[in-house]
């Protein structure tokens, strides 16, 4: 298999798309400029770059999709799609629903989140929570290259409003992709690695990060069982639910905001449906409540890694049906004590 990064992949699927169908058009900030390859093959009308402005982008994609397009907006950095809420949540996400299904809105809403670049609080915010509380709107987030070409190839085909968020940590990482071309149905998380004794539910950059938690685990006798949601919505609750009552000790691990993130939903949803399997109360690894460091070193320091991850696992595993947790609210990332 090739090996691509993350990016790169992300071009791949976008050409494969443009090539299968000729509706499917990209404009957003830099994105002719960045991806030059795509103007030479498909010409300036189909690839065009756009003004440093998200709500006039992602109106021009909702108008575009409702008049029978199939548009891909590259809006940069997360934290700025609060210019363009009223455009994706408050049109494409609900007049699919309220003109009784005589539009539809098949766009797609690229951008970059997350910790890796030192790009300061402004530029660096996981929203994800925002918009999978949003009514008509679906949201990936992949961990890997070979996931980024499949989902955003089933996001492009799919005819709803899709928020594709790209983690800046993982954009230059290489990794195998397949030669086929097959897109992976919004909604089924992967995965990463079988185990028995605790399940470390994950997205993004911190999916690597469970993986390598795991190895450690592992060596001390530890079966952890990796889980990628790859899609926050919808959600693949039959694989939460199977991993939670298979193992009855469960992780959950995203670098965004702890408080009223996508972890809250995955521990309540257990809690609602699996407690009776659970051997110990749900564990929660997030980011603070506190806007990110510019600093690389505290930067990474917002970001659950695999030791606070291994460290959750082993105290879990540790204990008995009674584990008493009591993350403060001042604690590093909401690390167990």
């Amino acid at each position: 298999m090739p090996t691509l990064t993350l990016n790169d992949a992300i071009g791949l699927a976008l050409a494969e798309e443009m090539r299968h169908d000729h509706k499917v058009i990209a404009f957003g900030e830099g994105i002719a400029t960045k991806r030059h390859e795509l103007v030479t093959e498909f010409g300036a009308l189909r690839v065009r770059n756009t003004p440093l402005a998200e709500g006039i982008i992602a109106g021009t994609a909702a108008g575009a999709a409702a008049g029978g397009l199939r548009p891909v907006a590259d809006l940069l950095f997360a934290p700025f799609l609060c210019y363009a809420m009223d455009e994706l949540v408050n049109s494409a996400g609900k007049l699919r629903y309220m003109s009784g299904g005589q539009f539809s809105f098949p766009l797609v809403a690229l951008a970059m989140t997350g910790a890796g670049w030192g790009v300061g609080a402004q530029h660096n915010h996981n929203v994800e929570a925002w918009f999978v509380h949003s009514p008509g709107l679906k949201v990936v987030m992949p961990s890997n290259p070979a996931d980024a070409r499949a989902l955003l190839k089933a996001a492009i085909r799919d005819d709803n409003p899709v928020v594709f968020l790209l983690d800046i940590g993982l954009l230059y990482q290489p990794g195998e992709v397949p030669t086929d071309a097959v897109p992976i149905p919004l909604g089924q998380a992967a995965t990463v690695r079988a185990g028995t004794d605790v399940s470390l539910i994950s997205y993004g950059k911190t999916v690597h990060h469970c993986a390598q938690a795991a190895e450690s685990l592992a060596a001390e006798g530890i079966a952890a069982e990796v889980i990628d949601l790859r899609s926050l919505k919808p959600l693949d609750e039959s694989a939460i639910l199977a991993t939670a009552r298979k193992t009855g000790r469960v992780v959950v691990v995203h670098e965004a905001n702890r408080l009223c993130g996508v972890g809250a939903e995955i521990a309540a949803l257990i809690a609602e449906q699996a407690f009776a399997s659970l051997k110990a109360p749900i564990v929660r690894l997030g980011g603070p409540d506190a806007p990110v460091p510019s600093s690389f070193p505290l930067e990474q320091a917002t970001v659950p890694q695999a030791d606070a991850i291994a460290a959750a696992a082993r105290q879990l595993c540790a204990s008995r049906r009674a584990l008493t947790y009591h993350p403060t609210e001042n604690s590093k990332c909401a690390l167990p004590h």
